[in-house]
Parts: C-alpha cells; structure tokens; sequence
C-alpha cells in the first residue's frame, strides 16, 4: 500500500483516478485530456482527397445552414464560420448540466497548391458540412539535395 495513513484517508481507499492530484500524485495519462481539448470556438473537421478534390467535413449538429453557416474562400484558406443560439423551452426546470457550445464557432483552414477556389462546393446534411475543393494537377518538381557545409 502506497501512502501514508493520512494520505489515504485525504483520497480515500481505494483511490480513485481523478482524486490523486489532492495528494500531488500525478494523474496517469492526465496530459492526453489536455492535448484532446479543443480551443474555445472551435469544432472538429477531417481533410481528406477523394476524386481530386479535398474533401472538408465538419461537425457542425444542430446549425441551420441557411442562416447559421458561412463558408468563404479568402486566398489560400477556407474560412468555416457557424453560429449556434441557446434555446431555452423549458422555463419550469433550470439546466444541471450542459456542455453543448453556443456563440460563434470558426475554423480556418490552408489550402493544399493546385486548389481551384473559383469551384468550391458545400452541403450540408445530419449535421456535417461537407466542402469540396477540386485539385488541380500540381507538377511534382524533383527533390533537391541540399549539401551542408561545415562552419
């Protein structure tokens, strides 16, 4: 048994996961939920090239695409721009928990070389935006060596 007495009184036996941090015991894998989090406003997308396009879809449920969604292309990036409003319908019971988001949510996101911006495509359906961006055949220039010289 690890811990004094009064250590494991203060977390309690058996500890729990999340109680380890009251006695400076490092959470396992704690720094995973860190990386995981999404910055405030933003929501998740997936890049992919299908038939020469990029393919953009995002998770945007519960967004009246007609109102509530902008998608613009400003030089090399596709701007993703939605807006979602809090509903309140049910006056008689106050809300205990919610982690859906509301305000303004946006992304910005690099074209690859080759993207023709003047043919950019976007649906919506079941909550997820999909973009498509037709590629152009890029020409692969061959790669180059670089000699590094000793100094």
């Amino acid at each position: 048994m690890a811990g004094t007495t009064a250590q494991r009184a203060q977390v309690g036996w058996p500890p729990r996961w999340g109680r380890f941090v009251d006695v400076g015991w490092p959470r396992p894998f704690g720094w995973l939920g860190e990386l995981a989090a999404e910055p405030e406003g933003w929501f998740r997308v997936e890049e992919i090239e299908e038939d020469g396009a990029l393919v953009v879809r995002a998770e945007l449920p519960g967004i009246d695409p007609s109102e509530d969604l902008d998608v613009s292309v400003s030089g090399s990036t596709l701007h993703i721009e939605a807006r979602r409003q809090q509903r309140v319908e049910d006056k008689e019971h106050g809300v205990v928990r919610s982690e859906f988001r509301y305000g303004e949510l946006s992304r910005d996101l690099a074209l690859p070389d080759g993207a023709d911006q003047g043919a950019v495509d976007a649906s919506y359906k079941d909550g997820i935006l999909e973009v498509r961006v037709p590629l152009a055949q890029v020409e692969q220039r061959p790669t180059t060596k670089v000699p590094i010289r000793r100094v």
